[in-house]
């Protein structure tokens, strides 16, 4: 008899242990989708913040570049030989304290910054992509675990449900729009 009460004393206190054991890894997994969830927060942040800066950069540069140009020409219009000579020189003197190398006009910059504005926008997405698959990953562990027997008898007397995979919204599916017209 007595033997019998330890064997269920016993049985009792494995079960508990792992229901104890498996509901607080159903927590952990919850907990790991919540820093999942703001992961996404944090690269759509990160993409908003660097995206409108650097656009703004390459479209100031830009605007910066067409009016030196423009600028260049209409000096350049109706200029003597010799009145386009001296501007030359002042312009050779204001080109070396610049640090401006040009033979006829300015060197264009512009294209570099677009090229940086290239790379950070894969950088951005790279690293939203990689905070929505860790999310994804998260809710897929948890559900498994949570629709498998007996796990699934921890979950529901916890009340822990399945969550959903990520979706994003109509609006946020369209690619970002970026005016660069200056």
């Amino acid at each position: 008899m007595l033997t019998a009460i330890i064997t269920i004393v016993v049985i009792v206190i494995l079960i508990g242990l792992w229901w104890i054991t498996t509901m607080n890894g159903l927590r952990r997994l919850q907990v790991k989708i919540q820093e999942a969830i703001s992961g996404i927060d944090v690269a759509l942040t990160k993409r908003y913040d660097t995206l409108t800066k650097m656009v703004e950069v390459a479209k100031s540069y830009a605007k910066f570049e067409k009016e030196t140009i423009l600028e260049t020409v209409k000096l350049r219009q109706g200029m003597s030989m010799s009145e386009r000579n001296n501007a030359m020189a002042t312009m050779d003197e204001a080109r070396q304290g610049l640090n401006i190398l040009a033979e006829n006009y300015p060197q264009l910059h512009a294209n570099e910054n677009f090229k940086s504005l290239q790379l950070s926008i894969m950088d951005v997405e790279e690293h939203l992509a990689a905070a929505r698959r860790a999310y994804n990953a998260n809710v897929s562990q948890l559900n498994q675990r949570i629709i498998m027997f007996p796990t699934s008898l921890v979950a529901n007397g916890c009340g822990i449900m399945a969550e959903p995979f990520f979706e994003a919204e109509s609006t946020k599916r369209e690619d970002v729009k970026m005016d660069l017209n200056i």
